[in-house]
Order: structure tokens, then C-alpha cells, then sequence
């Protein structure tokens, strides 16, 4: 099938720009000695897990029970649930996951601990402590509480402490990578290894990292494995942050013009419903993606199902004709769709169902 031949709005995936990212990011981690357990937020698609894992990833990384499920149902081993396990319903959906694959989960209370051990009914479930090193959003601040928590997760005979997680999303590098902030996490997390080894406390595990600083994160002292989401597509927030080049961008929407009834101006099939509606990250905030072959022409705003394309003069589009465009946030984007199509130039080759799509609780 030609990608003209699509309906819209569709979103596609370009196959070689995204075995190209793949690769890198392998490459990077095995070169660096680093472990690579992928977030499936941005994909949410189990084909697509497989083949990271295919190229050298340690596991993958989920936020919800309901991604864990369909990565266990489809025989991925080695899942990390960064997310803190709060509740029955979730206890018992974690039980049945431990069934049929290695589970590590992260935490940053003593009710959590609760929730885990009665999910583990038995078995053994290995545990990692959250510790928050300037995200302010989950996690213990540095110091003696993370310590104290691990010896409260050692008790109980199910659970193994295995070491820590943070997340470094408020972390963009410079140009050589030798930011303020990771000078200071640096010096943070040394010290919080140095009390946990005080206290003879062994932490195997130390996993963060982010798509924008995942190529620094040999930087970071004590890392042993880093969880990139965005990476395998990348968006326009990553061409912003500097952590990647629009061609390096795997990931758009193919839209339709439906309407330049107002001068100046083109309505485009897809809107909040289609490409969601997370705002710009970085610069200006302004606009909702980029328009490929038209830089000039802004995405200026969104209703559910319309897009409003800004034109500048001289650029005249047509009704009927297609636009690929590349996300704010292919994250979220890729979460409002039900399939996914592969291309390679214009040719569709391939075709996945986003099986993890909606799978928020």
C-alpha cells in the first residue's frame, strides 16, 4: 500500500529512522557498559518491545499494572513497574503478573511496602526505593529515609531490596554535557550510596536516566541501567531539549486538509482527540508540532477534531492534500491511536495494534 492510500488521520512510524535510533541507543549502552531497560509508555506496543529487547535491552520499563499485564502476557520477562503499587485492585492484578514473569517494582513508602508484600503471597519479589534528586514529583529526598525504608522492605521475607530508582527528566544537557545538575546529582547520589553502604546495605541496582540526557548518562557516577522512553520516535520536545535532529524524528500523524475557507489559514482532520494536547516544552510553548516541509507554518492550536494550521502568504495548501506531522509529545499521541503503520519512503510495510493503548490503571 502507497502512504497516500491511508485514511486519515493515521500515524506512522518511519521503520528505517527508528531501527537507526534503536541501534544508537544500543550501541551507546553496550559501549558504556550501562543496561538498557526501555519504557514502553512511548511505544505501548509489544512487537515493538520485543525487538528492543532483540537488540540488547535488559527488560522493559512500565508505569501501570495494565502495561505490565499485556508485556507478561506476551512473554516479556524482566519488567520493571516504576510506579508505586497503592491498593488491592492493583495488589492482586501484580500477584497474577508474578505468575508468568520477573518483576522488579518501585516504591517510596511503607504503604506501598504493605501492598507489594501482600502481592507477593510467598514468592519473591525484588524491590527498588525512589529517591527524588529534583523531579519533585515520587520519590524520598536523599538522605536517611531511603535507608530506612529498604530495612523495612529487608524484613519482610518476600522482598529484596535491590538498590534505587530516580528519574532525571529535569536534566537537558549542554553542549558537552557537563551541566550544574549533574555535577550536584553526582554528589547527591554518592553520598546516598555511601549511607546505604555504611549501614551494610548492598544496592546492586541503580536505574534512571531520560531521553534527553540518555547520551550523558555515562556522567552519572553509580549507574547501572538508564530507561529512555521517547528515544525509539522521538518529537518535537526532543528536537527542542537539542537531544535529537527533526530527522531523527520517527514518529508523525499523516493529516488531511479538510478546510482553507478562512484566509490564511487551513484546518487539518486531526485534534486534541488525535495528537493530544500537551504544550511545548521548551522556547516559546507555541504551537502543537511540527509540520514536515513547512517550517513556516504553525500548528497554532486544537478542538477535538480540528487542527488550525497558521499559514504565512506565500504558502498556499489545497484541500485534500496530506501533511505529516511530528508531535509535541509522541508519548501521549501515540496513546490516542489503535494502530500504528510502518513506513518505509512512501510505502506502508508493516501494521501493529498500540496493545497496551488506554491501559492506564
Amino acid at each position: 500500500m502507497q502512504l497516500n492510500e491511508l485514511d486519515t488521520p493515521a500515524l506512522l512510524i518511519d521503520l528505517d529512522c527508528m531501527e537507526d535510533n534503536l541501534n544508537r541507543m544500543a550501541t551507546y549502552c553496550r559501549e558504556k557498559n550501562i543496561g538498557l531497560r526501555p519504557h514502553i509508555k512511548t511505544h505501548k506496543t509489544l512487537g515493538l518491545a520485543k525487538r528492543q529487547i532483540k537488540l540488547g535491552a535488559c527488560g522493559v520499563t512500565v508505569a501501570k499494572i495494565g502495561e505490565a499485564e499485556i508485556m507478561s502476557e506476551g512473554e516479556i520477562d524482566g519488567i520493571l513497574l516504576a510506579y508505586p503499587v497503592i491498593g488491592r485492585h492493583k495488589a492482586r492484578r501484580l500477584a497474577a503478573i508474578m505468575e508468568r514473569s520477573r518483576l522488579m517494582v518501585s516504591l517510596d513508602s511503607e504503604e506501598a511496602v504493605g501492598w507489594v508484600s501482600q502481592a507477593a503471597m510467598g514468592k519473591s519479589l525484588d524491590i527498588l526505593v525512589e529517591i527524588d534528586f529534583g523531579m519533585r514529583r515520587c520519590g524520598l529526598p536523599p538522605g536517611e529515609k531511603p535507608v530506612q525504608l529498604a530495612k523495612v522492605i529487608d524484613a519482610r521475607p518476600e522482598l529484596e531490596f535491590k538498590g534505587l530508582m530516580l528519574y532525571s527528566g529535569h536534566l537537558s544537557p549542554d553542549l558537552d554535557g557537563e551541566t550544574g545538575a549533574v555535577k550536584q546529582l553526582n554528589s547527591e547520589l554518592g553520598m546516598q550510596l555511601e549511607m546505604f553502604s555504611r549501614e551494610g546495605i548492598d544496592v546492586s541496582v541503580v536505574t534512571g536516566g531520560s531521553t534527553p540526557s540518555a547520551y550523558y548518562s555515562h556522567l552519572v557516577e553509580g549507574l547501572t541501567e538508564i530507561r529512555p522512553g521517547t528515544y525509539i520516535f522521538n518529537d518535537r520536545n526532543t528536537v527542542k531539549f537539542g537531544a535529537c535532529s527533526e530527522s531523527q524524528c520517527a514518529g508523525s500523524v499523516l493529516v488531511t486538509v479538510v478546510s482553507t475557507a478562512v484566509s490564511g489559514q487551513a484546518i487539518i482532520d486531526g485534534g486534541s482527540k488525535t495528537f493530544s494536547s500537551d504544550l511545548l516544552m521548551s522556547g516559546n510553548g507555541v504551537g502543537h508540532g511540527i509540520v514536515k516541509g513547512y517550517p513556516d507554518v504553525v500548528f497554532t492550536k486544537m478542538n477535538e477534531e480540528h487542527g488550525y494550521l497558521q499559514l504565512p502568504p506565500e504558502i498556499k495548501l489545497e484541500i485534500g492534500q496530506q501533511l505529516q506531522i511530528i508531535p509535541n509529545h509522541i508519548c501521549a499521541c501515540v496513546n490516542m491511536h489503535d494502530r500504528v503503520w510502518g513506513i518505509s519512503q512512501e510505502e506502508v510495510v508493516d501494521e501493529w495494534e498500540i496493545s497496551a493503548r488506554g491501559r492506564i490503571r
